[in-house]
């Protein structure tokens, strides 16, 4: 009677074990699968290097140039007005952080700039990166700030998710710093697939 009891208990206590292998081998593949779709993922992201901008809702298809600091420490600006300009030392789009894209709002004789009609953007639109091999990533408007001429660390520093934000100038034109007194920003997120 001791021995089926014993018995019983072991028995109870295999079933319980491999029922319990069962289960925590089931997570284990599903989480490793998980997580070699969000590696494959980033290193595709990795790899993309932007090429060209699209805003279909403003005509934009813009091509990207790569831009840096000037000697005051600020963003460059593009070399024409009909291209925009990639800050290097931000975010790859499609990569965590902060990817700023910036564009003129017009040109010295007042032709429209590539960005002309950026401040006519709405929370929800739509925009994409795409790379010299026509793979794209798309992002959508989350919201639209109006700040004074400088840094804003928000444009450049977020790191809570995938994000890219477009600068341009708006405001009164400072004929005495041949400036704008604002900077219009387009916040976007990426969009999940």
């Amino acid at each position: 009677m001791v021995f089926i009891s014993i018995l019983k208990k072991y028995f109870r206590w295999l079933l319980l074990t491999i029922f319990s292998l069962v289960i925590f081998s089931f997570i284990i593949i599903s989480f490793n699968s998980s997580a070699n779709d969000l590696i494959k993922k980033e290193q595709e992201n990795i790899s993309f290097s932007p090429v060209r901008l699209l805003i279909p809702v403003i005509n934009i298809s813009a091509n990207i140039q790569t831009l840096g600091t000037n000697s005051k420490g600020e963003m460059e600006v593009p070399t024409n007005i009909a291209d925009v300009g990639l800050f290097k030392f931000g975010a790859i789009p499609g990569r965590i952080g902060s990817a700023v894209i910036a564009g003129h709002f017009n040109g010295k004789n007042n032709q429209e700039g590539v960005f002309f009609n950026l401040d006519k953007l709405k929370v929800g639109d739509k925009l994409s990166v795409e790379d010299k091999t026509g793979k794209s990533i798309t992002f959508m408007v989350q919201k639209i700030e109006l700040y004074d001429s400088g840094y804003a660390d928000n444009v450049f520093n977020q790191n809570d998710g995938v994000h890219l934000n477009l600068v341009t100038c708006d405001g009164l034109w400072d004929e005495a710093k041949k400036s704008y007194s604002k900077r219009l920003v387009i916040f976007s997120d990426i969009l999940k697939e």
